[in-house]
């Protein structure tokens, strides 16, 4: 599932070769004419697939001794939305990064590619117990909370990168149970819900069957089909420790020499790499610059109101193209397989060119410019 870009061959980056990834948003252009116009009721009906798709709190509430395979299945499918969710945030950061040489931009995208790389393994945990991933019906509206009310009180939004915007919803979205720099959250995080969902697996033992999994080279992973309890145990650790690494470190990330995501978001909004001191682990190694970025403005809820004829076609263009590579990921696990994969991450290079035309948009009143809005529309025909 690899988006590499179409650009110059480069010397290797001392961390790890990188993909895309960011985050998802709400609207469609209220100028937007004819075939634009008809699509905008997508926003709410994809709300309300993901208000049904059920809690994070709920449940963990149930007690251990009552998750069964319903519950695998239910978990699983929030997990989608996660995983999901994180990716349009992090393409926004990346692609309003001027020159994608930048230690920052490799940075990003490299953690987009993980992102990409969890979407697919719990796609494919999701088949292995019969049950079938719902892709764009999980796609979220920005800007907002986070799935399955995971990281109460995180408003997601879709903007270019600052620094707020990194600590604000990136660091957010990582936060580790206990981080190794700061005091730990108050509510629950991605990784307890992962936790409890590789519980599960433990207690239940369900039978796994490889029949409609999905097998995709991602950047420098591979997704393989899920046949055994520990194929289960190793891909939900892949993606706790690439997300938030562990308690002893944040290098033991599955990523080889990378830290995880939480850390390396950390390393952009401090402005220098992590090391371990006397004293724990700090932000006090070499200088991360901040690179030079296209001043996108975040996505307001409903989208851009009165765009212009030119923009609305944009961001059309562009909601168009990401509602095809989430049609290409539904049918991918619908017997598709990598076929239908193929032709999503095709489509999914493509959307670049578009969200960096609108990236250097000026808004009308010049406090910034236009950016995408990921906003999944209807699969033609329906």
């Amino acid at each position: 599932m690899s988006v590499e870009p179409d650009e110059p061959a480069v010397a290797p980056f001392r961390r790890r070769s990188f993909l895309a990834s960011a985050a998802l948003a709400a609207g469609a252009p209220a100028a937007v004419a004819g075939t634009a116009q008809t699509a905008q009721a997508a926003p709410s009906e994809t709300a309300a697939a993901t208000a049904r798709l059920g809690s994070v709190a709920r449940l963990m509430a149930v007690p251990t001794d009552g998750r069964d395979i319903d519950w695998l299945r239910s978990a699983l499918q929030v997990a989608i939305a996660l995983e999901l969710a994180t990716i349009p945030p992090y393409l926004c950061g990346w692609w309003s990064v001027k020159n994608q040489r930048h230690e920052v931009a490799r940075m990003i995208r490299r953690i987009v590619g993980d992102e990409m790389y969890h979407l697919g393994i719990v796609c494919n945990l999701l088949v292995a117990i019969g049950g079938r991933p719902q892709v764009k019906a999980a796609a979220p509206v920005y800007p907002g909370p986070l799935p399955g009310g995971v990281r109460a009180g995180v408003n997601v939004y879709l903007s270019g990168l600052s620094r707020d915007y990194v600590r604000d919803v990136m660091m957010a979205i990582e936060a580790p149970e206990e981080p190794l720099v700061r005091s730990a959250p108050a509510s629950p995080t991605v990784g307890e819900f992962y936790e409890g969902l590789l519980g599960a697996f433990r207690s239940v033992r369900p039978e796994l069957s490889v029949r409609g999994q999905v097998s995709q080279r991602i950047d420098s992973d591979e997704l393989r089909p899920v046949r055994t309890l520990d194929d289960v145990e190793h891909d939900i650790e892949v993606i706790r420790e690439q997300g938030e690494g562990t308690a002893a470190s944040p290098n033991d990330s599955f990523s080889q020499d990378a830290p995880a995501h939480y850390y390396a978001f950390g390393e952009i909004y401090h402005g220098r790499e992590l090391r371990q001191t006397a004293e724990g682990w700090a932000y006090t190694g070499p200088a991360v610059p901040f690179p030079d970025v296209r001043p996108m403005a975040p996505v307001p809820a409903g989208g851009w109101p009165r765009a212009s004829v030119h923009v609305g076609g944009t961001l059309f263009r562009f909601d168009a193209m990401y509602s095809t590579v989430l049609d290409s990921l539904d049918d991918a696990w619908a017997g598709g397989g990598h076929r239908s994969l193929g032709a999503g991450i095709r489509t999914m290079r493509g959307l670049e060119q578009p969200a960096v035309e609108l990236m250097e948009t000026p808004l009308p009143d010049r406090r910034g410019t236009y950016g995408p809005q990921f906003h999944a529309l209807p699969r033609p025909g329906r």
